[in-house]
């Protein structure tokens, strides 16, 4: 078996890569998805709020996903389901394992789309026993929505992202009395949209600076006891409270899952957890591109999918030996910026590009400013940034060309 473009990964940076290779000259791609469908995370988001920015319409995860599915058939793209790729090697032949047995797969470029995974109980190392009622968000969310099974009757959320918020809405929908979302940061970890519609307009308390410190119950959950913590993050004795509960929903974090691309050679950034890349979504090894949550954990599947676009046109030009590559510049993160994707940028490159960060804590009344080594070229004004809600800035290429070092980015006072 041999492709053009190899993708890894049938969600919505896979499937967004996967179209645009086919639609910028690569005569043959492949999506290689693990699931037995195409769609990814996306499948279980039963609910809207998707597509606002590709689409200009609000629409389901299934509906978002369906669209890019039926654009992958129109385009003849070949996909394999229930294919676990288990090696990639130098020369970009990929070992899979599926329904055909072992397989050797060619590939001239190959984009990296594998999304990201949840932490578990293990990684956060809440004390009392393992009992029956502990789940992760997604797979609760999975459990409810895919597989028609209600997970409990009082919950208690641990973590105030995305997917737990959703869920806080999603189990009270379903007859659930879901007692509180506990939070060990000052702050939200999910978009404030969902703080409002999840959480606001069904009355759950959202309780911050505050962690889980025992789970109560050796058979099933019985309740977990909840304290305030100091600025260390560590439980103060004296508030402890205890919540009676059958459930216990984790939402505490995601990891970019790329344990094949480490083993393909791929640099991570050790802040994002994800690939180091350049505008064109190309890593450190020639013709493996990355794209999507495998690269930094993204808040909306429209920027997914855009990221997917650029990763999926540059994999397809490589194929075809169309990609100039030239010498890039750093992009550094300054004060009150987490990280930048991308990480190094090619001033040649003959089109806008997009730098997308997070800000390290609340910031009102602030601006962005990028710089050029001392010279400021590009301020933007904010009102309010949380490290919840991704930044992007927009640098047009007459910009770019003018660039002469590397650039930093930082918080300052508007």
């Amino acid at each position: 078996m041999k492709y053009n473009v190899v993708v890894i990964g049938g969600g919505p940076a896979g499937l967004g890569a996967a179209v645009e290779a086919k639609r910028n000259g690569a005569k043959s791609v492949l999506i290689i998805e693990r699931d037995r469908e195409l769609g990814g995370i996306l499948n279980q988001c039963i609910h809207n709020g998707f597509g606002l920015h590709e689409f200009k319409e609000e629409l389901t995860g299934p509906e978002y996903a369906g669209r890019f599915i039926k654009m992958a058939k129109e385009e003849n793209i070949d996909y394999l389901l229930n294919t676990m790729v288990l090696n990639i090697t130098e020369n970009k032949t990929i070992e899979a394992l599926g329904e055909e047995g072992l397989l050797d797969i060619e590939a001239d470029s190959i984009v990296l789309a594998m999304g990201c995974r949840e932490r578990t109980r293990g990684a956060i190392d809440i004390a009392g026993y393992r009992p029956a009622g502990v789940y992760t968000a997604g797979a609760a969310q999975r459990l409810c929505n895919m597989e028609g099974y209600m997970v409990g009757k009082e919950v208690v959320i641990f973590g105030s992202g995305d997917i737990g918020l959703i869920m806080a809405r999603r189990m009270t929908l379903e007859g659930a009395k879901v007692k509180a979302v506990i939070e060990r940061k000052p702050h939200s970890s999910g978009l404030n949209r969902n703080i409002v519609q999840c959480l606001n307009d069904y009355n759950i308390p959202l309780k911050l600076t505050t962690t889980i410190s025992y789970i109560h119950g050796k058979e099933r959950v019985s309740g977990v006891t909840i304290n305030q913590v100091d600025k260390n993050k560590n439980p103060i004795k004296g508030t402890e409270e205890f919540i009676k509960c059958d459930t216990v929903l984790l939402s505490v974090g995601l990891i970019p899952e790329n344990e094949l691309s480490v083993d393909a050679g791929v640099k991570l950034d050790r802040k994002t957890s994800g690939p180091i890349v350049n505008n064109t979504m190309e890593t450190n090894i020639d013709g493996i591109f990355a794209c999507g949550n495998v690269v930094h954990v993204h808040d909306l599947v429209d920027f997914v999918t855009k990221e997917s676009k650029i990763a999926g046109k540059n994999a397809a030009l490589y194929s075809l030996n169309n990609l100039n590559t030239n010498e890039t510049v750093k992009t550094t993160p300054g004060e009150g910026i987490g990280y930048i994707v991308p990480q190094n940028i090619d001033t040649e490159y003959n089109d806008d590009i997009n730098l997308f960060m997070r800000v390290k804590s609340v910031c009102k009344d602030k601006k962005i400013v990028i710089r050029d080594g001392d010279k400021i070229i590009l301020e933007k004004k904010r009102k309010h940034m949380i490290p919840s809600e991704m930044e992007s800035i927009n640098i047009n290429k007459e910009l770019l060309k003018q660039i002469t070092g590397n650039i930093s980015v930082s918080v300052e006072e508007a």
